[in-house]
């Protein structure tokens, strides 16, 4: 299976997927990277991985539509059966949205439909579960659709928050637990456990 990864930083979540890969723990290959940041270390990551890459923004094709169009053709060209948004920071482009439909998936750091939707990422997320004084967070992942962190949920894990976690701490604990999460639901999508018909 041949999946598209989109991410606009670190890539940490893209290099558990690609060791999966290259460890055969997934039967599954990262078939193209794309970013909206042209400095971002998801980009640097694809290119030691040998894997094409792509700066994809408004900036450089001049507006959305045209962008989202090229980022349509290259998917094409990658014969791309799933697009995986792993910290993509950018709302994802409709008619991409449409052509994929229910092979678009979104990781987010939190148990939604708690603490989801516009502005919430990143620290941002970790801050509001500590402020809220939660017991517990995790990880989702979902379809993508037109709205921010609301389309339909495939899988959870929990991660505990403890009582001495600083955002930061508890982001930590929380991202370690999405370099496996991210493999094993991309696992149950390529074994059909999730469909994507």
């Amino acid at each position: 299976m041949n999946v598209a990864i989109f991410a606009s930083h670190n890539g940490s979540d893209l290099q558990a997927v690609i060791d999966a890969c290259r460890k055969g723990k997934l039967k599954a290959r990262v078939c193209a990277v794309f970013s909206n940041n042209s400095d971002s270390r998801a980009l640097l990551r694809a290119k030691e991985a040998n894997i094409d890459s792509y700066h994809v923004s408004a900036k450089v094709y001049g507006n959305e539509y045209v962008m989202n169009n090229e980022i349509l053709k290259l998917l094409d060209a990658h014969q791309t059966d799933i697009i995986f948004l792993a910290g993509y920071l950018k709302r994802f482009g409709h008619d991409i949205v449409k052509k994929y439909h229910n092979r678009v998936f979104n990781i987010h750091p939190s148990l939604l439909p708690k603490y989801g939707g516009q502005g919430m990422y990143g620290i941002t997320v970790h801050q509001a579960v500590v402020k809220a004084q939660e017991k517990i967070s995790g990880i989702t992942i979902h379809r993508v659709n037109d709205e921010y962190d609301r389309g339909e949920i495939v899988a959870q894990t929990t991660v505990p928050v403890l009582p001495y976690d600083t955002a930061e701490i508890l982001a930590a604990r929380v991202l370690e637990r999405e370099h496996e999460f991210i493999v094993e639901v991309i696992g149950k999508i390529v074994d059909g456990d999730i469909p994507i018909g």
